[in-house]
């Protein structure tokens, strides 16, 4: 007679290997995951710093002494108003300009700020012959819309948006289905686009109490600035709820467990946690990724964001970003309500 305990084990595990879902999460996920975090975060010996100049601005024998330094990649700018913007963005650690003294531009509070200004130090003395001759100023950044702090709340903000789409409107779909209450539906006289749609502006009616708590914290009581339209800044919150909640549509669409769908939602959203500038200026990476980087939906989010809260910007330069967030909206909408399944 067979030990019910070695009967049970046994059937559990044919009830997971029948779950296609559960293995790939379980056993491929972990190694897809790892190749990921393995290039995102790969040993590349020392970092190279970013560190801005600006023509006529900035002596030429400090850039000649930029360019031969360690572990600095000098980036030129025409305009000061961009290499500032660049520089708060996170896009440079450093700004340098003068003759002598010599300026630099950082913000302490990000590592490779300081990082920046050792390096940029040690390449202007060497220049000299090591004997420090060189009187070198230092200006840290603590004017409001230039911290790290101001490039953070917008990025969390944008990232909250996508989980609370997503997951809101996935997880409670696959939930419904798996406890067999989405068959109920069939005999309704209730389309199934209304029902898809009823979930996308479940979400928007959250979306006011969500965003006034998150950006009144920053605002007031973290000082982040906010210098752009409400409007705007309302519409392309709108927008890129309507694009997460899209994408939980049709993430939910078909999966029939909780394990299933939670895998897939994750899957979906660990590259843009990643890529799309939530923690750090995506760019950081190569610029051959920083068409496709674009292309995400949470990083046209966090760009319309942060353009409007830290630099004031005009509804024409949100065109792209908006875009960007309605095509991902609309494609995974009506891809959703094609392969949908109550059951």
């Amino acid at each position: 007679m067979s030990s019910p305990l070695r009967e049970l084990t046994r059937v559990r595990f044919l009830l997971f290997t029948r779950e296609p879902e559960a293995v790939f999460w379980v056993f491929l996920f972990p190694i897809v995951l790892a190749l990921v975090l393995s290039f995102a975060f790969k040993q590349r010996g020392v970092d190279t710093v970013r560190v801005g100049v600006v023509q006529g601005e900035t002596d030429g024998a400090w850039v000649s002494a930029l360019e031969g330094g360690q572990s600095i990649k000098v980036v030129p700018f025409t305009v000061r108003a961009d290499a500032e913007r660049k520089l708060r963005s996170g896009a440079v650690a450093a700004l340098v300009t003068g003759g002598e003294p010599v300026n630099i531009r950082f913000d302490p509070t990000r590592p490779e700020g300081e990082t920046a200004r050792l390096r940029v130090l040690d390449a202007v003395q060497r220049s000299r012959g090591r004997t420090d001759p060189v009187p070198v100023t230092t200006q840290v950044l603590t004017e409001h819309g230039s911290r790290y702090i101001d490039f953070l709340v917008p990025g969390l903000l944008g990232m909250n948006l996508m989980g609370t789409g997503i997951w809101g409107t996935g997880f409670s779909i696959v939930d419904w289905r798996q406890r067999k209450l989405l068959k109920r539906f069939l005999v309704t006289p209730m389309r199934k686009s209304q029902f898809l749609f009823a979930q996308v502006l479940s979400r928007i009616g959250f979306l006011v109490l969500e965003v006034v708590v998150i950006v009144a914290f920053g605002v007031f009581v973290l000082g982040v600035p906010f210098r752009g339209s409400v409007a705007a800044f309302a519409l392309i919150c709108l927008i890129g709820t309507f694009c997460f909640s899209g994408l939980g549509l049709l993430i939910a669409a078909r999966p029939r467990t909780i394990e299933g769908v939670s895998g897939v939602m994750n899957f979906v959203m660990m590259p843009m946690w990643l890529f799309s500038g939530v923690f750090f200026s995506y760019e950081k990476f190569p610029d051959i990724f920083h068409p496709a980087i674009r292309l995400l939906p949470l990083t046209a989010l966090n760009d319309g964001l942060r353009g409007l809260m830290l630099e004031g910007t005009a509804g024409p330069q949100l065109l792209i970003p908006a875009l960007v967030l309605l095509f991902w909206g609309a494609v995974s909408f009506f891809v959703a309500l094609r392969i949908f399944r109550w059951q």
